[in-house]
């Protein structure tokens, strides 16, 4: 199935889902040369936010990715309450929602510690560039460090422009 991130985007912000953008596609927005494969957002886990990405993917056909048998994604309010993390799939791609980034905290922080980026399809909001390198470091996995060294090289670029 194709990853179309625009797609995806689009319909979190036409539902009012509030989210900031994190991750590989965060990543790339910042010049990162990699290839990512979902679209990893941060988003506060409260009932009505998590009922408006519901609402905007039930479309979609969303499935719990990380199950073997890909349960669909149903959302109740008790539910609601105790999730912390939501990996789907859906037919325009991979969604990845946390709420909470390591190294940075909980959404309320991510939020703090985010920019806006224009694109030729809406603003957004995404984590700052030192943020994602704290988160990349952070999270200590090997294709997340190599990331941060190429964001700290991104860094060094602009701070010398």
């Amino acid at each position: 199935m194709p990853q179309n991130d625009k797609a995806l985007l689009m319909r979190l912000k036409e539902y009012g889902v509030e989210f900031v953008i994190i991750g590989g596609v965060c990543g790339a927005l910042h010049g990162l040369p990699l290839v990512t494969f979902d679209l990893d957002v941060c988003c506060p886990f409260e009932v009505g936010n998590l009922q408006k990405l519901w609402n905007c993917l039930v479309d979609f056909h969303p499935v719990h990715r990380l199950t073997p048998a890909k349960l669909r994604f149903e959302l109740n309010e008790e539910l609601a309450t105790r999730l912390k993390k939501i990996y789907l799939e859906t037919d325009l791609g991979k969604l990845d929602c946390l709420s909470e980034v390591a190294g940075i905290g909980r959404c309320s922080d991510v939020i703090k510690q985010s920019i806006r980026y224009q694109t030729t399809y809406g603003e957004f909001h995404m984590l700052s560039l030192d943020a994602l390198i704290v988160a990349k470091e952070t999270t200590g996995r090997q294709r997340d460090l190599q990331a941060a060294r190429l964001l700290r090289a991104i860094k060094e670029k602009q701070n010398n422009s």
